[in-house]
């Protein structure tokens, strides 16, 4: 059995994993991701108890009870890069003895959601909707770095799009993830709409906005608002899905994101006010969730 070296895996003094600084057996099953490290404050406020709260950099963590059942809310910072440290970290902590440094030969499931914050493409889209991501597109290049990740991908799809924008050769090759069944079943709802989702690896130029620089592709986004493949658009732009969707696909968790649309890129739109929307999503995965 392989021994993962001390360089592979760091482990603290006190026992816990580099980044996240949490030890096993301190996370749950079901996890909640956030960007915004404030936002755990959010997520734990509805928790009927509170077991430990930890933090380290952007990396803030809460466990505790909600109806009942365990939860722990991670906050991510902001990109694919901090998402590959935190879902590699949390499989570390369920899946690896950090006795021993060997994989665990039983493996556990882990139920990631996403609560976000994310752009639309489609007009018909508007500000303050939630969007539940049927798929990811990873325009980061993250799951390129792993083996096998055409095992997981949506090759048709990811050709098609390829084709369609005419993708320019200078950027990396994207990669198109499917949420968890099991949890898009578990989060639909009348009150959610269904999407597929863009992960960008930058807020300005990789999404399209102008500033002082000008764009590779000037017409980027109008022409993934015009793409379609077997009657699907791509919905919206975030920072985050198409990571936790393909690191979750590989290692054999569950994943799914769901966003409030806080601004429409066509309608030139943005949310008023995002927070109180943001907290009644929290609000409905909860009881989703739990269940």
């Amino acid at each position: 059995m392989r021994k993962i070296e001390a360089s592979e895996l760091i482990i603290n003094n006190d026992g816990s994993v580099f980044h996240l600084h949490l030890k096993p057996g301190e996370i749950a099953e079901n996890i909640i991701l956030v960007g915004d490290p404030g936002r755990v404050e959010i997520v734990a406020s509805f928790f009927d108890e509170i077991e430990l709260k930890r933090s380290n950099r952007e990396f803030v963590s809460c466990t505790g009870k909600y109806n009942g059942k365990r939860i722990t809310v991670v906050a991510t910072g902001i990109g694919t890069d901090n998402i590959d440290i935190v879902v590699n970290e949390l499989d570390a902590l369920m899946n690896i003895d950090f006795e021993t440094r060997t994989v665990k030969p039983e493996k556990t499931s882990i139920n990631f959601v996403r609560i976000g914050t994310s752009g639309s493409l489609q007009e018909d889209l508007p500000v303050d909707t939630w969007l539940l991501s049927d798929k990811g597109i990873g325009f980061d290049g993250l799951l390129n770095f792993y083996a096998n990740r055409d095992s997981v991908c949506d090759i048709d799809f990811e050709a098609n799009f390829k084709q369609s924008l005419n993708w320019n050769p200078q950027l990396t090759s994207p990669y198109v993830i499917n949420a968890a069944d099991d949890l898009l079943i578990k989060l639909e709802g009348p009150e959610v709409v269904k999407g597929i989702t863009i992960s960008a690896p930058g807020f300005y130029g990789p999404q399209g906005r102008v500033l002082r620089l000008e764009l590779a592709d000037p017409d980027i986004n109008e022409k993934i608002t015009n793409f379609r493949y077997n009657d699907l658009r791509v919905t919206n732009y975030e920072m985050e899905c198409s990571a936790i969707y393909g690191l979750s696909a590989l290692l054999g968790h569950h994943a799914a994101t769901v966003c409030v649309i806080i601004a429409n890129r066509l309608a030139g739109t943005a949310s008023k006010d995002y927070k109180p929307v943001v907290k009644e999503l929290i609000k409905y995965v909860l009881n989703k969730l739990t269940k």
